[in-house]
């Protein structure tokens, strides 16, 4: 039997994760990519001379597969990645105070958790005994739900207290999920509550990354493959795909090429420009709508330090601070990150007024900006909404594969589930070949 020869539509993580999973079994893989940079959503960017992210991500330590590969293709992790121990620190707004949440990493999971919520600060005894209560029943129910349902509509359910909900629960969906409480999947978030709390304690470390993200995860991932022998054609556009008794030809304004497998690995919104050709995939997906995420990066002298390398905020129009100081040696650039917004409708700089008005909140002698740098993802991410119904990586085309954070899984558009749905459309070739 000849040797497969294999395409990946689509540089970002979930082909990258297909490719290096492809190129370790010394599969013949090319990976074409429309744009001159790898990484897709998770890229960096340079800006006043510093690499900077199209948008502030975090990994978690459940992050098994993504973790996994970049350990096989990148210098060793605690010198890419600052993990930490699950720490949450949200400031209140209106309120003028903290909600804190610190898991004790020497206790085994749950019970890390549980000690958490027992000794944090900003909750009252009700509070406590509600999350408490909750988080019995989900371990009780193997996390678990008879029907999915909005999680709002879910915690209101469980009993869970206005305040739990918005110093705790919806800030973690927002991070998760980027999908408001009111459309949210209950089922996924309860997914990624089971794998970081309920298994091991570090499971629940937050990881970011001491690097930008193409440093981090598309260069290297595209270096391994092409040492393997694969092959990486950025700036290449695919114009169609037509099936043919041996495959899939694909045409591009150079060429046409043909291949015995393919994996499309791009947003549901660009399959319907690929797939013309292959009616059973040409109607777009219906069910899918976009969630966007604005990363506002705020450049202050140098002696500026949040308490924390990360911090949430509530009744504000930013929701997550990050000091890249801290984390990326970037001194003064802190990194505010809006998830899931509606139209912001003002214009970049007064948002930055906007968020630099917050910010003094948190450090009152904070002085005004040195530069701001506004990055919008309008389609950051699928909306992760409940009951929402997810194709499969087969598609009804034999030797044609999706991947995807979009495809059916237990995850939400993370970086975890881009991996994981690359793995699986990789191991569906590898395991038929």
């Amino acid at each position: 039997m000849p040797k497969p020869t294999i395409a990946v539509i689509g540089g970002g993580v979930a082909g990258l994760a297909a490719a290096v999973t492809l190129a370790q079994a010394n599969a013949h893989v090319t990976v074409i990519e429309t744009n001159h940079q790898l990484g897709g959503r998770a890229r960096g960017i340079e800006y006043q001379g510093l690499m900077l992210d199209n948008g502030q991500h975090i990994l978690l330590g459940a992050y098994r597969e993504t973790l996994r590969l970049l350990q096989l293709t990148q210098a060793p992790l605690h010198e890419t990645l600052q993990r930490m121990p699950l720490a949450l620190k949200v400031f209140d707004l209106k309120l003028q105070a903290y909600f804190q949440l610190n898991a004790p990493a020497w206790l085994p999971a749950p019970l890390h958790i549980l000690a958490g919520l027992i000794s944090a600060q900003g909750l009252t005894l009700h509070d406590k005994w509600c999350a408490l209560r909750l988080m019995v029943w989900m371990k009780l129910h193997d996390f678990t739900l008879a029907d999915d349902e909005t999680l709002a509509i879910f915690l209101t359910r469980r009993h869970q207290t206005q305040a739990l909900i918005q110093s705790l629960w919806e800030p973690l969906c927002l991070a998760a999920l980027n999908t408001p409480l009111q459309q949210a999947s209950a089922q996924i978030f309860l997914n990624v509550l089971r794998d970081s709390f309920n298994q091991q304690a570090h499971d629940a470390d937050i990881l970011l990354a001491r690097t930008d993200l193409t440093s981090l995860i598309s260069t290297p991932w595209a270096d391994y493959v092409a040492h393997q022998g694969g092959c990486i054609r950025a700036s290449t556009t695919v114009k169609s795909i037509r099936q043919t008794t041996d495959g899939y030809v694909l045409i591009t304004h150079e060429k046409e090429s043909l291949f015995s497998h393919v994996i499309i690995a791009v947003g549901p919104h660009q399959l319907k420009h690929l797939t013309k050709t292959l009616p059973l995939l040409s109607q777009p997906f219906e069910g899918f709508s976009y969630q966007p995420i604005t990363t506002v990066y705020m450049q202050y002298e140098a002696s500026i330090r949040l308490s924390d390398p990360m911090l949430g905020m509530v009744n504000s129009t930013s929701q997550w601070v990050f000091d890249r100081g801290q984390i990326c040696g970037q001194t003064g650039l802190l990194a505010v990150v809006i998830s899931a917004h509606a139209d912001l409708n003002i214009d970049q700089t007064l948002l930055a007024e906007t968020i630099h008005t917050e910010l003094t909140q948190l450090i009152p002698q904070l002085k005004q900006p040195i530069w701001h740098k506004v990055v919008t993802e309008k389609r950051a991410t699928f909306s992760c909404d409940a009951k929402l119904v997810r194709p499969h990586n087969q598609t009804e085309y034999p030797n044609l594969y999706l991947a995807g954070d979009y495809t059916a899984g237990d995850y939400p558009a993370t970086i975890e589930g881009a991996v994981r749905s690359g793995i699986t459309a990789a191991n569906l070739i590898l395991q038929r070949s």
